[in-house]
């Protein structure tokens, strides 16, 4: 019997390097995971990046004064949405400053015309006014108070957070009546034998019904008609005068502060805030007004208002 032994064949695989061996492998296929998401994603975090970026400049423009400065949308995130926010708040603010601006342009002009008139008057009038003399003076003083309570009325209304006054349930016929009265216009109510009650300031809703027949007494030498109608959830006023109307172009124009219509003089009277001031006031009682041309000749102003209650005091 012949028994052979052989030795095992020795191993002769190299050993793996020790970055390969446990427990590093396993770090570094997890820093390679890292590095291929870290790349993958870069692109997607920077596009973001550089949109808040441009955020923050806008609103840094903005902050340092130029109120024209808006930031550009892209994408449906919230980015976007914060974006669209801060362009609405932007333009809103820039319109609001501009009004305010134009105003007080405006109201130093006329303001300026007055007193020219009355220091006019004054070296004129000599050691013995004439009754000529002392009623321009008084006429002149008169337009400044008006002005003057005019410009205050509407920046008051153009400041939303301004309380106006408590809403009352107001009797509109009586009030129109009153108005009408005074004015000597005709008033037609249409309201089936009830009343027409309303929820408003009454100071206001009665400057809203003079200057409206002022307007039509001052470009209209004839018959001034008001009419007084409820229909459903709503009540409407309208003011009807025979002058020269309004052009469909300027119907939207003439409810702009100290706005004119072309030929209009400052001798025809009115500084050209009287039916901005309705505007304001019919809106803060959730109603809308407008110009339409009258069906009998000259201009018709509608105004309608909410029949149900709005709010108990009137501050937006």
């Amino acid at each position: 019997t012949l028994h052979l032994y052989l030795p095992p064949r020795p191993n002769r695989r190299p050993p793996p390097p020790v970055w390969a061996s446990e427990p590093f492998g396993f770090a570094w296929l997890l820093g390679l995971v890292g590095v291929a998401v870290t790349i993958g994603v870069y692109p997607v975090v920077r596009r973001l990046t550089q949109r808040l970026e441009s955020l923050q400049k806008g609103v840094q423009r903005w902050g340092e004064g130029d109120l024209s400065a808006r930031v550009p949308v892209a994408g449906h995130d919230e980015v976007a949405d914060l974006s669209n926010r801060f362009n609405a708040a932007a333009e809103q603010i820039e319109r609001l400053v501009n009004s305010h601006k134009s105003l007080l342009a405006n109201a130093s002009h006329e303001l300026r015309s007055p007193l020219t008139r009355i220091r006019m008057s004054l070296e004129l009038m000599g050691t013995q006014p004439s009754q000529s003399s002392r009623d321009e003076i008084a006429r002149s003083i008169a337009e400044l108070d008006q002005l003057i309570g005019e410009i205050l009325l509407a920046s008051r209304l153009d400041s939303k957070e301004a309380d106006m006054g408590t809403l009352e349930s107001l009797d509109l016929t009586g009030l129109a009546a009153e108005e009408c009265a005074r004015a000597g216009a005709e008033l037609d109510v249409q309201a089936d034998g009830g009343t027409v009650t309303v929820q408003a300031v009454p100071r206001l809703l009665r400057r809203v019904i003079r200057n409206l027949l002022e307007n039509a007494r001052r470009y209209s030498d004839g018959e001034v008609n008001v009419s007084l109608q409820r229909e459903p959830g709503r009540i409407v006023l309208a003011v009807a005068d025979h002058g020269p109307g309004v052009p469909p172009e300027q119907r939207q124009r003439i409810f702009e502060p100290f706005y004119r219509l072309p030929g209009a003089s400052e001798r025809d009277g009115g500084v050209g805030l009287g039916l901005a001031l309705v505007q304001s006031i019919v809106q803060r009682h959730g109603g809308s007004v407008r110009c339409e041309a009258n069906p009998g000749g000259g201009a018709r102003f509608v105004v309608e208002l909410p029949e149900a209650p709005i709010e108990r005091t009137l501050q937006t």
